[in-house]
């Protein structure tokens, strides 16, 4: 068979243009069966990690997210806010954490793995009621050494800025410390314990 006829301009044409065609397909079968692999929202609120951007979060804020249809709270703590921890020590009933409230790579009067950025389940440990985040201080109104912390309105339980319960108030624990993991210094997956830790 002779190759008379044959345009090589054409047949160069069409070899790239079926190529082309055949990668936008593979584009357009693999991005929706790679998003399935993504958890649903079903099963993120029974469990699947939740993840966190805290790029835009400023020192004193904090950003709430759901896990376990539990509201979830991200604080950027202040220097002067860490300070305060120790100036509540006495008021406080768990003051050291003893209780298990948090996963064991927690530690410390901060509960937090940097200090500088607490994460806490907002659930008062009372009754479940959601507390208001009060980082002002001085707050005569909800105690006379208050440093800044969370308040429960409901039924006046008290938490520092590290979510440890105040001394003679209905809750009986410190605030519950969720497993989490940074994935980078902007990113907390909430739900996950961090690499080499069981």
């Amino acid at each position: 068979m002779s190759n008379q006829g044959v345009d090589p301009g054409r047949r160069r044409f069409l070899t790239l243009s079926t190529a082309v065609v055949g990668g936008a397909g593979v584009v357009a079968a693999a991005v929706p069966f790679l998003a399935s692999w993504k958890p649903s929202e079903r099963a993120k609120s029974l469990g699947a990690p939740v993840e966190v951007d805290i790029s835009t979060l400023e020192a004193g804020q904090r950003v709430t997210v759901a896990w376990r249809g539990k509201p979830v709270w991200v604080v950027r703590r202040t220097p002067e806010m860490l300070d305060g921890l120790t100036k509540v020590d006495s008021s406080l009933l768990d003051p050291e954490s003893k209780q298990k409230q948090q996963p064991d790579y927690v530690k410390g009067e901060a509960r937090a793995i940097k200090p500088e950025v607490l994460v806490l389940i907002g659930s008062c440990t009372h009754l479940g009621c959601s507390p208001t985040f009060r980082p002002d201080h001085p707050a005569p109104e909800i105690d006379s050494n208050w440093q800044g912390g969370f308040y429960c309105p409901c039924h006046g339980s008290k938490f520092d800025l590290s979510g440890r319960v105040y001394k003679g108030v209905p809750a009986p624990l410190n605030l519950v410390v969720p497993p989490y993991r940074f994935e980078s210094d902007t990113q907390i997956v909430i739900g996950e314990d961090p690499k080499g830790v069981a």
